[in-house]
């Protein structure tokens, strides 16, 4: 009897070990990838134009989300473009002309959303009291590839000059106030709060808002690698989403928003408040029409030589999913 049990324990310990090698092991090793908390690396540089990124990492209430967000910060776009290109982040907070010409280059990337809407001031010396007064002066812009330069090259042609009536050159952005109060360059126009520093420090005055220049033009987008998102969908999706109700949320500019920019942006608080003033958060799908008209420009310009097509740039999957 007692050698009858030993044999009947002994055959339950045995099947127990197998199914733990088999079923139950595997069942456990995919409770423990699905509960992998993903780590998505997005790159940034400290501009208002990356404020639902901010919103999104500092004031989500989704305590069950499957990712957490690690933001990169760069000195410069060119920093920013060669760490996006080469794979050290899975996005970015950048100029979209950069990712488009990463693109061209054969860069797989995708634009999966705006990082703001107008937000652009062009900002000139005292004595600038009209676009003809430029000719001959020194204008900075923060790179060639770049929104900013194509409001410049709106404006001159707008009222009769060209890009070689003034003196362009280009500027890492927190230089471009110190070099409008020193008299160095009678103008610029760049991402903010760089304008309104001049302005709140009364060194310099806004002479046109991107609007006036360019309804809906396209600045700053939030842009992943494409192969981040095929390994990962989900969290790609998840991600869009947070990012988008976080815009909703940057839109308020209520203390807690404020309180979150400034974490990321050294500015003070009158430079800040007269920044947000000139920016907006809403809407932010990138539409084919604005999409095509900055193609266009960038063409136009010498900037870029073959686009990349809408279709093959712009991914809208996950902005139109959000509810």
């Amino acid at each position: 009897m007692k050698k009858a049990i030993v044999i009947v324990v002994s055959a339950v310990i045995i099947a127990s070990l197998l199914f733990s090698l088999t079923g139950w092991g595997n069942n456990k090793e995919e409770n423990t990838a699905q509960d992998e908390v993903k780590t998505v690396k997005i790159g940034y540089l400290p501009l208002t134009h990356a404020l639902p990124l901010f919103v999104e990492n500092d004031l989500s209430a989704n305590d069950s989300r499957n990712f957490k967000v690690e933001l990169v910060k760069f000195g410069s776009w060119t920093e920013l473009s060669d760490a996006v290109n080469t794979g050290q982040v899975d996005g970015a907070s950048m100029l979209i002309e950069l990712a488009m010409k990463s693109k061209e280059q054969g860069i797989d990337l995708k634009t999966v959303a705006l990082g703001h809407r107008d937000g652009n001031v062009v900002v000139v010396s005292k004595d600038i009291t009209q676009v003809a007064d430029l000719k001959g002066k020194t204008f900075a812009i923060p790179h060639r590839l770049s929104t900013h330069n194509v409001l410049l090259y709106k404006m001159l042609k707008e009222n009769g000059l060209t890009v070689n009536d003034v003196n362009i050159v280009e500027l890492p952005p927190p230089e471009m106030p110190a070099a409008l109060s020193e008299g160095r360059i009678s103008g610029y126009i760049v991402a903010e709060p760089f304008g309104a520093i001049s302005v709140a420090s009364d060194n310099g005055k806004v002479l046109f808002e991107s609007q006036d220049l360019w309804n809906n033009s396209v600045c700053c987008g939030l842009v992943l690698r494409n192969d981040f998102i095929e390994k990962n969908p989900t969290i790609a999706a998840e991600f869009v989403n947070e990012y988008v109700r976080a815009g909703e949320r940057a839109e308020s500019k209520d203390p807690e928003v404020l309180d979150a920019a400034t974490k990321y942006m050294k500015v003070e608080p009158e430079v800040l408040d007269l920044s947000l003033q000139w920016i907006s958060y809403n809407n932010l799908k990138l539409e084919e029409k604005d999409y095509n008209e900055l193609s266009r420009y960038l063409v136009e310009m010498g900037q870029l030589k073959n686009p990349p097509k809408y279709s093959e740039f712009v991914d809208n999957s996950f902005i139109e999913a959000v509810k």
